[in-house]
């Protein structure tokens, strides 16, 4: 299910059997940074996406946790750990976290919730096919942390 109003109604009608929510993160900046993390924008949400798709009927995609690289790193972790709190509070058994910011490996421990880190792919230039093939290679690897997040509870 992704946040939007038609899939809103079924949760709150099926809310027992959705017991993981995903949360894309992405960095934002107007500097150097600026170009990578443009790709991690257009990157995170492609995968995420098609993450859901997989899982529908079980999984809520929530809208992006986004936030200024320039933002002070103990703020941005508490910010974070304050929603995986609440998704908790909120019967989310399984929490995903996923990005390509390096930052959020350093502080995995302390957010509450699993991350998945991975790297961002440029896909500017990138024609259609190649793009769905990429994101589909993503998706494999992704079902089976999550499958595997599962089996371990």
């Amino acid at each position: 299910m992704i946040w939007n109003t038609k899939d809103i109604e079924l949760f709150f009608q099926e809310q027992k059997y959705i017991d993981t929510a995903v949360v894309p993160l992405l960095p934002v900046s107007f500097g150097d940074q600026a170009k990578q993390e443009a790709d991690q924008a257009e990157f995170i949400p492609l995968v995420t996406a098609m993450l859901e798709k997989q899982f529908k009927g079980r999984m809520m995609l929530l809208p992006p946790f986004t936030y200024f690289s320039s933002e002070n790193k103990e703020q941005r972790k508490a910010r974070m750990a304050e929603w995986a709190q609440t998704l908790k509070d909120n019967d989310f058994d399984h929490i995903f976290l996923v990005t390509s910011d390096p930052f959020w490996r350093e502080t995995e421990a302390d957010l509450g919730a699993d991350l998945i880190w991975l790297p961002s792919i440029p896909m500017e230039h990138m024609e259609g096919k190649y793009k769905q093939k990429i994101i589909e290679d993503q998706i494999s690897q992704l079902l089976k942390i999550v499958v595997g997040k599962w089996q371990a509870n």
